[in-house]
């Protein structure tokens, strides 16, 4: 039994109550406590890492043996801000981690380890960088599509009255090449600028959306690839434009679609998620789909531009896919985000359930 404090409550149950993660190890840095907020930060079972060797219990610590046991020997406290913990071969998490050596009961040395992890904030920071990027972004497209689209209409308009003036067949081919041409570009200025209309928000069960790009996607998917779902039906209803979220589906798993070339398996998935922050307000719930595919994944160096108009890693492709998905997806007071690495490419749409208000 642990001991109370003044107000009756024990020590322990404190510690399960914050949010920063607290893990005590002994001289020997053998793990003597974990709380709540450690196991769920660290996937580990506080029950199955007591009197284990640190290392063992937390592989997310194996590289900073050496800083420990200094602190051990010294008797001195440190912080590290920002610090990158890895386990193995998978991405890192970020996290403030303050080392306090103190004495235990029994006279021995000891250390108390406090992780604050900064994932959320910094994917929140991240993701209004990118929505101010996006909007600077439609602003200077809007700036150029104006400047291109003026002397184009002009050019387009001086080939038809050439052409009407030229009596020979011959010559009236390149004027024809002069129009088809213009009105090419004219189609890519507009493509580049996406809908002209807002959403026509309506209520929508999003896997009917999902079940019609299913369907045109499997009409013409390679026999290699695979093209599972796992759905939560319980999902209520959203307010959305059914066609902004078809085109914006259809993008993305066509995309995956394309990644794998010929062989691969892709999911679409469907789930809940709860007090989740977009564009600095906080919701309660949203629904987030998202679309995996076992592909190469996403070169290192493209993944934090490929939201930005132009940029694409195949040399056919245009790079204004993404752009006008996450434009649309913003006109829904929504977010979409992407993780990747060799193996697994996950696109994830968050919509929210419920205004920030509730």
């Amino acid at each position: 039994m642990s001991p109370r404090d003044s107000t009756g409550v024990r020590p322990d149950t404190i510690l399960d109550n914050l949010k920063t993660a607290v893990v005590c190890l002994d001289a020997e840095l053998r793990v003597t406590y974990l709380n709540t907020a450690s196991e769920m930060l660290f996937g580990v079972s506080a029950r199955h890492c007591g009197r284990e060797p640190f290392d063992k219990a937390l592989p997310y610590l194996v590289d900073h043996r050496h800083k420990l046991t200094g602190a051990l020997a010294d008797g001195a406290a440190f912080t590290e801000r920002e610090l990158h913990l890895r386990a193995g071969g998978g991405d890192p998490m970020i996290v403030d981690c303050t080392v306090t050596p103190f004495t235990d009961r029994n006279g021995d040395s000891a250390l108390l380890l406090e992780f604050l992890s900064l994932d959320r904030q910094l994917r929140i920071s991240r993701d209004d960088q990118m929505r101010v990027q996006n909007l600077a972004n439609r602003e200077m497209l809007r700036g150029l599509a104006h400047e291109i689209k003026n002397p184009l209409g002009g050019l387009r308009g001086a080939a038809q009255l050439l052409e009407r003036e030229i009596g020979d067949d011959g010559l009236k081919e390149f004027t024809t090449v002069i129009i088809r041409e213009a009105d090419r570009l004219q189609n890519l200025v507009d493509g580049m600028l996406g809908p002209r209309r807002p959403p026509n928000k309506q209520p929508l069960n999003i896997h009917e959306p999902l079940e019609h790009v299913r369907a045109l996607i499997s009409a013409d998917l390679p026999d290699g690839i695979s093209l599972a779902r796992d759905y939560d039906p319980s999902i209520p209803e959203i307010h959305a434009d059914r066609e902004q979220m078809i085109q914006t589906l259809f993008n993305l798993v066509g995309n995956a679609v394309t990644a794998l070339g010929d062989s691969g398996d892709i999911l679409l998935r469907t789930r809940t998620q709860r007090l989740f922050t977009i564009g600095g307000s906080q919701h309660r719930l949203v629904v987030r789909i998202d679309v995996i595919d076992n592909g190469p994944g996403i070169a290192r160096e493209l993944l934090p531009r490929i939201f930005h108009p132009m940029v694409s890693s195949r040399a056919e492709g245009t790079g204004m896919g993404l752009p006008i998905a996450q434009y649309l997806i913003h006109l829904h007071q929504g977010l979409i985000e992407c993780e990747s690495r060799p193996g697994q490419t996950i696109f994830s749409v968050f919509l929210p359930l419920e205004t920030p208000d509730g």
